[in-house]
């Protein structure tokens, strides 16, 4: 058994002390690899590094992690296993479930969010591609990062705002289009200022399309909206992209299937856009939309990320202008960064209206957020209030 800890954080760990984090792998590399990213970081630290996840269970409480890095295929007892048992030893640690893109671990990481995970990250097919190790690096340090410093900051009950702001970083390594800076800041709207954002009223024309993004949190957050909304979707298209790999993609075009009851897909490059369907932005590819022969259909973009995301929301909801002009009402939902603020603008700007999820019922509160804070919004609502406002909305209410 190979087994490393870190000392038990005294009961007195505020918010701002390091966040302590459990990796869970089988594989000695890919262990090494995590855990000299985690103490390059000022703000987080490695409480434990565990070949199973036997260990994990059995060190939980002597370790007491603030974020587990769970593998899913381990010796012992595998990570879908652990999962459950972790969580019932600790409610409140945030657990990011690690898995290769096999259309396998795909169905398990999302069998894993519906059992309490945070979230998923895939792991790369190899760490000596040194593009797609950066990627791997950066998003993971972002997700523990954001997961963790959201439950953290609960648990000592201060506000987001009061927290201290290091300086940003850039991973030095990391290819120039995906150098997003690395914030140690935390959000600065907390739940309770929500009620003074700037709300504009809906625009004038009613609308003909319904554009969603979203990012971390955003799997759970789909599915429940969806199933809300079957007479928006009978009427009117639906097109989401959400930040998720390939793979991954086609799954959640499944489970959205199920959840609404409607058909949904991963979008197909020149298909015709129709009502009473749900498009998905397939992994790895910007899904746009575009007009031809006077008819809006999808057009898939490989070219580079954007917000430093592919597939990202910003090209959809700007390309949908030139379609639908003013009668679009796009929707951003729960995920890290700011990806859709700047197309939300333009929507706006065209005549359509945005809606952003609340930071209370977010995983996390930076997309939604940064759409709020930008005054785009006509409205600010919990998860479970989005979907009947949209079917208001779409049957002519304005207000």
């Amino acid at each position: 058994m190979s087994v490393a800890l870190a000392g038990s954080p005294a009961a007195s760990s505020t918010q701002y002390e390091p966040l302590r984090v459990m990796i869970v792998d089988d594989s000695v590399v890919i262990r090494g690899l995590i855990s000299r990213w985690i103490e390059a970081e000022p703000d987080m630290t490695v409480a434990a590094s565990l070949r199973t996840g036997l260990d994990a269970v059995n060190q939980l409480d002597r370790v007491r992690p603030d974020v587990a890095v769970l593998d899913i295929e381990m010796p012992e007892l595998d990570g879908i296993s652990a999962l459950p048992k972790l969580l019932a030893k600790k409610r409140d640690l945030i657990i990011i479930m690690a898995s290769t893109l096999t259309r396998r671990n795909a169905e398990i990481s999302f069998k894993a969010l519906s059992l309490g995970a945070a979230d998923y990250i895939p792991k790369p097919e190899s760490t000596r591609e040194p593009q797609a190790a950066d990627i791997f690096k950066h998003d993971l340090l972002q997700k523990i990062r954001n997961l963790g410093g959201k439950v953290r900051r609960r648990a000592t009950g201060l506000a987001p705002a009061t927290a201290p702001t290091p300086a940003t970083l850039v991973p030095a390594a990391a290819p120039a289009a995906l150098r997003e800076p690395i914030s140690h800041a935390a959000p600065a709207q907390t739940v309770a200022s929500q009620a003074a954002l700037v709300k504009r009223s809906f625009g004038p024309t009613a609308p003909r399309v319904l554009l969603i993004g979203s990012s971390t949190g955003g799997p759970q957050a789909l599915m429940a909206l969806v199933a809300d909304i079957g007479p928006v979707i009978d009427r009117y298209p639906v097109l989401i992209t959400q930040h998720m790999p390939p793979t991954f993609t086609t799954i959640l075009a499944e489970h959205l299937m199920r959840a609404s009851r409607r058909p949904a897909h991963e979008g197909v490059d020149g298909e015709a856009i129709k009502p009473g369907r749900i498009y998905l932005a397939p992994g790895g590819r910007h899904m746009r939309v575009v007009k031809q022969g006077g008819n809006p259909v999808i057009a898939l973009d490989d070219g580079p990320p954007v917000n430093f995301c592919k597939p990202a929301v910003d090209p959809l909801f700007t390309s949908a202008i030139d379609v639908w002009q003013g009668g679009i009402l796009a929707v951003v939902l729960t995920g890290m960064g700011s990806d859709g603020m700047r197309g939300g603008k333009e929507i706006v700007a065209a005549g359509g209206s945005v809606i952003a999820q609340d930071e209370a019922s977010s995983v996390v509160w930076g997309m939604p957020g940064a759409a709020a804070n930008a005054g785009i919004c006509a409205a600010v609502l919990p998860l479970n209030q989005i979907g009947p406002k949209l079917n208001r909305l779409f049957s002519g209410d304005r207000s």
